[in-house]
């Protein structure tokens, strides 16, 4: 049965969250179109530059994406509290930025003098304006109402471009959002369009691999959510070093075009062992099509997602259950 947007992404349950975009019957929102002889591969840049436009606004993070050929992915963390901080002027010139706004808005910002009740009614849009500014959903449609309009305009057409709204997943915990950063990174790795992850084009690893490179491993990119550092505050960084995640997806893509399911190496990285995920159940989500439903994550976290929706089960908790059995 559809859920609620609602009842899919709740920052009370989690600020992470898998979401999913697909093109409507066989458009085509980047790569070659075989049909018609078409190349549609300059779009890709499309959304990478629309997401960074869109985290200098939002206070919404990326932590991982991969942009193919019908579809993209990408992992948002909802990171409120610099929103909270935002000043009256602040959230509405990031607003403005997007949307026109209300005149009375427009008055405020250019400065014109307002009286009590005006201010007032400013002070609402404001609220409303913060609000969104922290929600995935308003990022969602900036972002895909954008790559439509572009794309519908380079075609030369009107209509539908993406199918229904975007699919979403809540993951609950550090080994789901791990499980599914490392599942979108290899995302060309396991369809055989990329033959490690450093040359999987348009993907979140590759920018990562290739800023590390230019800056000799001080810094990380700016447009994503860093990995952990040494003495850094785990609430403003993934919770994983960069090196493990290297490692892990590099381990990860070599057993997807290996094909090793029930045969796992030796050097398996130890961040599986910490997070306590099965290594088999590991290699066999890599290599399949998206495993998951609404949730992710181990089995106490998802039955505490379910109660929270009025729920005494949740599809996919069966696989969570075998996939992070090792806790």
């Amino acid at each position: 049965m559809t859920q609620a947007r609602s009842n899919l992404i709740d920052p009370s349950s989690t600020p992470y969250y898998h979401c999913i975009a697909r093109c409507v019957r066989r458009a085509w929102l980047c790569g070659e179109d075989h049909l018609t002889g078409k190349n549609y591969e300059h779009r890709r840049q499309w959304v990478v530059d629309r997401l960074e436009a869109l985290v200098d606004i939002f206070a919404i993070e990326v932590c991982a994406y991969a942009v193919m050929s019908n579809h993209y992915h990408v992992v948002l963390h909802i990171n409120r509290h610099p929103a909270d901080k935002w000043t009256r002027d602040e959230v509405l010139m990031r607003w403005t930025s997007l949307f026109t706004g209300p005149l009375l808005a427009q008055r405020y910002l250019a400065r014109d003098k307002l009286n009590t009740a005006e201010l007032a009614r400013v002070d609402d849009y404001v609220a409303t304006y913060r609000d969104r500014l922290m929600d995935i959903s308003w990022f969602m449609r900036c972002l895909n109402e954008y790559l439509a309009r572009e794309a519908n305009k380079e075609d030369g057409c009107k209509g539908r471009f993406w199918e229904g709204r975007f699919k979403s997943q809540a993951l609950l915990d550090e080994a789901a959002l791990l499980t599914c950063m490392t599942y979108v990174d290899l995302n060309p790795v396991r369809a055989k369009i990329a033959t490690t992850p450093e040359k999987s084009d348009f993907t979140s690893v590759q920018e990562r691999a290739r800023h590390l490179a230019k800056s000799e491993g001080r810094m990380q990119p700016v447009t994503l959510k860093p990995f952990r550092a040494q003495g850094q505050k785990t609430d403003l960084a993934l919770p994983y070093t960069l090196y493990d995640y290297f490692d892990l997806v590099d381990w990860s893509g070599r057993a997807v075009r290996l094909d090793k399911r029930g045969s796992i190496s030796s050097d398996m990285p130890p961040i599986l062992t910490r997070l306590g995920i099965n290594p088999d159940e590991w290699v066999q989500t890599m290599g399949r099509g998206n495993r998951f439903y609404r949730a992710a994550g181990r089995v106490i976290a998802m039955k505490a997602c379910a109660l929270n929706s009025g729920q005494q089960w949740m599809q996919g908790m069966e696989v969570c259950r075998r996939l992070f059995s090792l806790n």
